[in-house]
């Protein structure tokens, strides 16, 4: 009997084909089922750029099923290791289980490129990325230049003001997790770019983590550039933000946020942030798609005029953070973007 029991059970364990393991969660493979991945490049708690994701396209998921639709959703978290990023998503696309693959990261495109070529049925959305020439992946990405030129323009005019921790010597700085196209050829262009819009002669230090995790690094940077006379920087560095956020707050220093409202996150530091509608974007184009209307293959880019873009001017922090004057200046220039005065196209 004992034998038979063991029998049993081992021809149970291999049943399971009908639910399918991923590296974040269980997926349905009903045939009568559309299927949904999120594939986040990353860890979705503590990360708002993923936080947005995962919310905005569960929304359109549960909108749908509601509705009587027939949709799952599976949400795979791919680490931090970039470098298992490509063999983790090919091991997704390999499944054959989903009608949309879901993502956002500048650095996806480049990794989906030889995947989509390997199995061309497979249709891929990307948001915060640009790619072209490839019918199964459509990307959105937002005009970040517009986003660093608002936060270097802030971060100039509080470094030169008389706000208690502002020094003399018109020094800004920005701490990235990686160097990848978006940032070397537009955010940091542009967070200068906006910064010397301001401050003629405001110079900005660059320094970079080396992957998107590591606070003690980003502290370490932080506080380096902080003892060299910077004294507003903006991190985008992924969980190592937490690292320039611990301190500021133990030196003394002021923080442009980008990509949410950061404001809550070192109150009375916190003196800018520049958002980017990604949860907004990712339940409009999951929707889409499940209704049949998405447009799919063409990259879009996505600014202040088109609403998905902006920066925070009515968080109650930053009136009792920014002097009158800075944002009256910063209200101006928002005006001049958003009535075409200042165009700032991404190149």
């Amino acid at each position: 009997m004992r034998k038979v029991l063991t029998l049993l059970a081992f021809c149970f364990v291999f049943i399971l084909p009908t639910t399918q393991l991923s590296a974040g969660g269980v997926s349905d493979q009903k045939s009568d089922s559309m299927h949904i991945a999120v594939f986040v490049p990353g860890i979705v708690s503590g990360s708002p750029v993923y936080e947005m994701l995962t919310d905005g396209v569960r929304r359109a998921v549960d909108e749908a099923k509601n509705s009587g639709s027939s949709v799952e959703l599976t949400i795979v978290e791919a680490g931090t290791r970039q470098a298992d990023w490509g063999t983790r998503m090919t091991s997704l696309v390999a499944q054959g289980t989903y009608s949309l693959i879901i993502t956002s990261n500048p650095a996806m495109p480049e990794l989906i490129d030889p995947i989509a070529h390997q199995f061309p049925r497979q249709k891929f959305l990307v948001f915060d990325a640009w790619h072209s020439g490839n019918p199964a992946i459509t990307t959105f990405r937002y005009n970040q230049r517009e986003q660093a030129y608002l936060s270097g323009y802030i971060a100039a005019l509080v470094s030169t003001s008389d706000m208690k921790h502002a020094n003399v010597q018109k020094k800004i700085g920005l701490v990235a997790a990686q160097e990848y196209p978006a940032m070397n050829s537009i955010i940091l262009p542009a967070y200068r770019e906006g910064a010397r819009a301001a401050v003629p002669d405001c110079e900005v230090d660059f320094r970079v983590v080396g992957n998107w995790y590591d606070a003690t690094k980003g502290a370490e940077l932080a506080r380096a550039m902080y003892n060299a006379g910077v004294d507003v920087i903006m991190p985008i560095a992924g969980g190592a933000n937490q690292g320039v956020i611990a301190a500021a707050r133990d030196a003394g220093f002021y923080i442009a946020w980008f990509d949410d409202n950061g404001f809550q996150k070192a109150p009375g530091l916190v003196v800018s942030s520049s958002l980017m509608a990604q949860e907004r974007l990712a339940y409009e184009k999951t929707r889409a798609f499940l209704q049949g209307t998405l447009k799919t293959g063409e990259p879009v880019t996505l600014g202040i005029r088109d609403g998905y873009v902006s920066f925070v001017d009515d968080d109650p922090l930053y009136r009792e953070t920014v002097p009158e004057a800075i944002r009256a200046a910063m209200k101006s220039l928002l005006i001049s973007i958003e009535d075409g005065t200042l165009s700032l196209p991404v190149r």
